[in-house]
């Protein structure tokens, strides 16, 4: 024998693998989504800038990326043996823990600058898994690029509110008193 598994078992392998993955990806965003949101009067305050699409595209587009980082870090983590296998994921780990951090700093804390500086990590750090995975399997590298173009949107919009929003949405950052009277 030449193989170390047959076609049939790589295939099985993925599919626990992805079984496994591409639920707890899409959990972990939606629990991460819960630690904070777009419906506070903090967030309804804000100027939103020119580029912020409907609400709506956001829990869509979310989901169908979910699905394709938890189907890409199947690919990885089913490739047995591969080099680079194991570094891949832990980078993965790391990278994924910035994302979801990013709505508990950005809605949760209602901290524009730290948003920017998390989702900045995040897009430097998914740069990094790109090429990790590719060395490992190129097809879970270019699962992750609609992610890449949608966490460099996220970003240049992160930068808009921060533009739009200079006093990070504190509606009394004008120094003004407000007056309350009995």
């Amino acid at each position: 024998m030449t193989f170390l598994a047959s076609k049939a078992q790589l295939r099985a392998s993925f599919l626990r693998w992805a079984l496994f993955l591409v639920p707890l990806t899409v959990l972990l965003g939606f629990l991460a989504g819960q630690l904070g949101g777009p419906n506070t009067a903090w967030f309804q305050g804000l100027t939103k800038p020119s580029i912020f699409p409907p609400p709506a595209a956001f829990g869509i587009v979310w989901t169908i990326l979910y699905i394709m980082i938890g189907l890409s870090a199947a690919l990885i983590a089913s490739a047995w043996g591969a080099r680079g296998r194991g570094i891949a994921l832990i980078l993965f780990a790391v990278h994924f823990i910035l994302n979801l951090s990013w709505t508990p700093t950005f809605f949760g804390a209602q901290n524009i600058m730290g948003g920017l500086v998390v989702i900045g990590l995040v897009a430097f750090t998914l740069l990094i898994v790109i090429w990790a995975f590719w060395r490992v399997r190129k097809l879970a590298a270019l699962l992750l690029v609609p992610y890449l173009v949608w966490v460099l949107f996220a970003t240049a919009l992160n930068y808009q509110f921060l533009v739009e929003n200079p006093d990070g949405g504190d509606q009394n950052a004008s120094g003004a008193a407000q007056r309350i009277e009995l």
